[in-house]
């Protein structure tokens, strides 16, 4: 069951959109600013953002846009009042892949809260992050357009911190996951297959994709 993240100041419009989507089959988590977002993106798997622009604090595009530019990339449809030419292809700039203005029609939003989920989910045999590209279907990796010759524990390795790009990841954990005789090694063996992947993806070291956190394990950065 897909989860809907909805930030929208206003309570009636809010619980009107929850009521609407939780009788089509979604979880809903809604919030009336942006403060807790990064938070819940963090925490939870939010298949999608209806976003309000005009919130307290920060404009929700500018928000959307500056989020963007943290690696976070749930899709968002914004929800407006703001419905000029303009204030559309603004939104579309700043990292939006839908735009509905105010008032709306609860079944067109429906429809395209279902259309955007399915065109992700479509997409999703395809990792993207910074310049990286990995076509799981294909099991090639790309950087900057370029194939690179990665081992399958390389792409396994790779993979995992892609698909958990916002997160810490221990040693621990990933030699538990990615090792099937994971008993047998030691934490360092971690430690070297990293090594050699950053190697492979960042032979000069000047995009310092993988960064180390002392004393808790390995992030995108």
């Amino acid at each position: 069951m897909d989860t809907i993240l909805i930030v929208e100041d206003e309570e009636d419009i809010l619980d009107l959109v929850e009521y609407h989507l939780q009788k089509e089959g979604y979880d809903v988590v809604g919030v009336k600013d942006t403060s807790k977002v990064r938070e819940l993106l963090d925490e939870e798997d939010i298949a999608l953002i209806l976003m309000d622009r005009n919130l307290p604090g920060i404009e929700g595009s500018l928000f959307i846009k500056k989020i963007r530019g943290e690696g976070y990339d749930t899709p968002v449809i914004y929800i407006s009042a703001k419905d000029s030419s303009d204030d559309i292809l603004e939104g579309f700039e700043r990292g939006g892949d839908d735009y509905i203005t105010k008032p709306f029609n609860f079944a067109e939003l429906i429809a395209r809260v279902k259309a955007v989920i399915k065109r992700v989910k479509k997409q999703s045999d395809v990792v993207k992050y910074r310049d990286i590209v990995y076509d799981i279907t294909k099991n090639i990796v790309k950087i900057d357009s370029k194939e690179i010759e990665l081992s399958k524990l390389d792409k396994k390795l790779l993979l995992e911190f892609l698909k958990n790009k916002n997160s810490i990841l221990k040693r621990e954990d990933l030699l538990e996951n990615l090792w099937d005789d994971s008993e047998n090694r030691q934490l360092k063996t971690v430690n070297v297959a990293i090594k050699r992947l950053k190697e492979k993806i960042d032979p000069t070291g000047e995009k310092n994709y993988i960064k180390a956190i002392r004393g808790e394990g390995y992030r995108l950065c």
